[in-house]
């Protein structure tokens, strides 16, 4: 009887059994398609995500390069701009230096014609130089004057220069006292000549035989101005000799100088090389002119009066420091090659402009020896710089 009832109980359970099987199965299936697609739409999701994900990287990349072309192109115009400015500036450096050169030719001439003491005028030079480095430096303008306080030992490498440019500076107002200022300029364009003889006699560097060769047609054009210049004299032109003579010196001097004296620069070593001009000049002048200085200035001040005689010794010693201010300043912009270009053009300008304010007659032969002179200087000036770079 249990195993006919169990028998029994187990035929009314299995249609249960069979029915929760396949309510089993239809859950199984439910639950792959819904993973399934759970599955598809993660993927789907997955690639527009990536999709997008690329879209914003090159979005992202192509902003990058218009960001670097914009800062390429501002750069670019930065550049050119700020090149553009320091060409301005450096223009502006050679007129400043042409210009002041030029009222410093006229003006010095102009008043040699009424106080002929070029001694006397040479130490003025100095002098007003002096004072102007001593107010910039007081006044905190450092770089425009000494820079910095100098060493006994530096003083003493700057004193040999120094002394040529002193003695130099002498010759060459002598000249300008004595003749014409063309002759004078003329004449000093065989500078490069003294240079070179002093280079190789002194520092053993000897000059090549093209560079050589250009100072010939410089020695050709002084000597047919000289022949002909109808304000020659032996004073006048000895006198532009020797300050081509002592120029040469410091040329040669300063470069021994500046490779001693560290962290001095161009305007400091002029500021102190007007300073010990002034201890050299005054003594000589007094020695030379002392006697006769009083007579001097009472006749200039008879013919010009006080103030304007006070004003052009003023003026001209402002305008010597001056224009060799910014002939440094504009060294240090450009190239030496530059700068002796510009030394050539800087002499046509004052040998013209003297001739149309003082009236000066010139022969056909003086022009045409200045021009010699003048071109002679300019291929020198070429020579020297393919020999240095080349």
């Amino acid at each position: 009887m249990n195993a006919a009832s169990g028998l029994g109980m187990a035929s009314r359970s299995t249609p249960r059994f069979s029915a929760a099987l396949r309510t089993n199965e239809r859950c199984s299936r439910a639950r792959l398609r819904v993973s399934s697609l759970l599955h598809r739409h993660a993927s789907r999701s997955a690639r527009g995500l990536s999709e997008a994900s690329l879209t914003t990287r090159r979005g992202t990349a192509a902003a990058t390069r218009k960001s670097v072309a914009c800062a390429a192109s501002s750069t670019a115009d930065s550049g050119s701009k700020g090149d553009l400015s320091n060409n301005f500036v450096t223009a502006g450096y050679i007129a400043l230096w042409y210009a002041v050169n030029v009222c410093f030719n006229l003006t010095n001439k102009t008043l040699y014609k009424s106080f002929p003491f070029p001694w006397t005028v040479s130490t003025v030079h100095v002098i007003v130089g002096s004072i102007y480095c001593l107010v910039c430096y007081a006044l905190g303008f450092k770089k425009a004057s000494f820079g910095r306080p100098i060493t006994g030992e530096e003083l003493k490498k700057i004193s040999g220069p120094a002394s040529m440019h002193a003695f130099g500076h002498i010759a060459a107002n002598l000249s300008f006292a004595a003749v014409a200022i063309s002759l004078t300029h003329t004449v000093k364009t065989l500078e490069p000549a003294f240079s070179a003889v002093l280079q190789w006699s002194i520092l053993g560097t000897p000059t090549p035989l093209p560079v050589l060769g250009s100072l010939v047609p410089i020695i050709f054009g002084v000597g047919m101005v000289c022949a002909s210049e109808l304000s020659f004299n032996w004073l006048g032109f000895l006198s532009a000799m020797f300050s081509n003579l002592t120029f040469g010196f410091r040329a040669v001097l300063s470069k021994k100088t500046m490779s001693d004296v560290k962290d001095l620069g161009s305007t400091a070593l002029y500021a102190y090389t007007t300073v010990i001009s002034v201890v050299l000049c005054a003594p000589l002048a007094l020695i030379m002119e002392g006697q006769a200085l009083p007579a001097g200035v009472q006749a200039a001040v008879a013919k010009l009066g006080w103030a304007k005689f006070s004003t052009y010794l003023f003026s001209v010693g402002l305008f010597y420091h001056l224009y060799n201010q910014f002939a440094f300043n504009t060294l240090q912009r450009v190239n030496p090659v530059s700068h002796g270009v510009c030394n050539v053009v800087k002499r046509i300008i004052i040998i013209g402009s003297s001739v149309v304010f003082f009236g000066n007659v010139l022969t056909t032969k003086t022009i045409l020896g200045t021009v010699i002179a003048l071109a002679g200087t300019a291929l020198y000036t070429e020579l020297q710089s393919k020999r240095k770079h080349g």
